[in-house]
């Protein structure tokens, strides 16, 4: 896959977030979500950290610890997207495809190129798109040119140790019922479809 073309579906999947966010009102704000460890707000407050700290490692200065910082909001659904709108901007600067991502979350000195830290923030915004999803009771549509990629990436993010850690990403590989695409990347990732 080329690097545009995964940019491309790395928009959708942020939009996709974006569209399934402006959906939660204040009254959802303290619900439980797939996150165990989060409520719905406290969700949202990393997901828009997670935006703010790649688009700003897309732009040459992730390693600056503060662009990572999960802060409260008195306006979360917007805050969101206008972080969203940031990341995207960022992904679409032209230097982005030969640029290398710091993501000091990885390790003080961890640097990927594009391509991967693309991938990373694609995976964890379907995944946290579809968190947001069942946290509000609403279905989650994969976006059907993102079943294949996402699942290739999701089947990518190494087992092991990392992944029992407290507030690892995600958790240990579940058994998989059927051939779903989103089941899979779900399971893979230590998320239940039935949540």
């Amino acid at each position: 896959m080329l690097i545009n073309d995964l940019l491309a579906l790395h928009r959708t999947a942020v939009l996709t977030s974006v569209e399934i966010v402006s959906r939660v009102s204040a009254d959802d704000l303290g619900k439980p979500t797939p996150c165990s460890e989060w409520t719905l707000a406290g969700l949202l407050a990393h997901m828009t950290a997670q935006h703010h700290g790649f688009a700003a490692a897309a732009r040459g200065k992730g390693e600056d610890l503060a662009v990572w910082e999960i802060s409260a909001s008195s306006r979360p659904v917007a805050d969101y997207a206008e972080a969203a709108q940031d990341v995207l901007a960022a992904f679409a600067e032209p230097e982005v495809p030969q640029r290398e991502f710091a993501l000091p979350e990885f390790g003080p000195a961890a640097r990927f190129p594009a391509m991967q830290a693309v991938s990373f923030h694609l995976i964890d915004y379907v995944v946290h798109g579809w968190d947001v999803a069942r946290s509000l009771g609403l279905d989650y549509r994969l976006a059907p040119e993102l079943a294949e990629p996402a699942l290739q990436i999701a089947l990518a993010v190494p087992e092991g140790e990392s992944r029992l850690k407290p507030g690892a990403p995600f958790g240990p590989a579940l058994a998989a019922d059927d051939d779903d695409p989103l089941n899979r990347i779900l399971t893979t990732l230590g998320r239940s479809p039935k949540w």
